[in-house]
């Protein structure tokens, strides 16, 4: 009886529904996201940026089921992807983890915020340290997609509140899901340097652009 529950609730894959390796994404769909080359996108208030991958296929179906449809055990395959592009750039262990915050009652909605979960499986992946208490979102703001590079801006300032208290002098390594413009980053980065914290790096799972 266990052997045939099993079966009928054997995990299928969120992207190609294949059950034969009972897990959530399995190894070749997980094998279609593309890596960039391992080199900085950008350059945001003087910090490097890193990108691992392009925002096509299966990572649009990735972000947006763990962001949108409550998919919590994506969080690892994001992680994992993020995890072996970052490892290709250090092998330092010495960074405090710091996943982009959500306004609290957008939180609060959702239950969850995606890039908390992601940071906590990234950090379990290369060692690092996860601090989720150093910044928060004050400001309500709106989805950043819907709007152009200087609504970006407007929209975002003012937005983070840094807790100084919260921080061990490691290395900062911001993590968020997807960087267009790199509104997001420019602002935590702004706030962190304030408050005299300037050793900052950057890592996006994707970017809409390319090399």
């Amino acid at each position: 009886m266990l052997e045939l529950l099993d079966w009928i609730y054997k995990k299928k894959c969120y992207f190609c529904r294949s059950s034969k390796e009972a897990v959530k994404m399995c190894s070749k769909c997980y094998e279609q996201m593309d890596y960039l080359p391992v080199k900085v996108n950008r350059i945001v208030e003087g910090k490097k940026v890193y990108c691992a991958g392009i925002y096509n296929k299966n990572i649009q179906k990735l972000i947006r089921g763990l962001k949108y449809h409550n998919q919590k055990d994506l969080a690892f395959y994001l992680a994992k992807f993020m995890a072996e592009y970052f490892e290709k750039i250090t092998d330092s262990k010495d960074f405090d983890v710091v996943p982009v915050p959500i306004f609290p009652k957008r939180e609060m909605k959702r239950k969850y915020n995606h890039m908390n979960l992601t940071g906590a499986e990234f950090c379990r992946l290369t060692s690092t340290t996860l601090n989720k208490n150093l910044i928060k979102r004050i400001k309500d703001t709106k989805p950043q997609y819907k709007l152009k590079r200087p609504e970006r801006i407007e929209n975002l300032s003012n937005a983070f509140e840094v807790n100084k208290e919260n921080y061990s002098g490691k290395t900062i390594l911001i993590i968020d899901d997807i960087c267009t413009t790199g509104s997001t980053f420019e602002e935590m980065i702004k706030e962190l340097q304030k408050n005299g914290i300037t050793d900052i790096i950057c890592l996006s799972a994707t970017t809409p652009f390319g090399d």
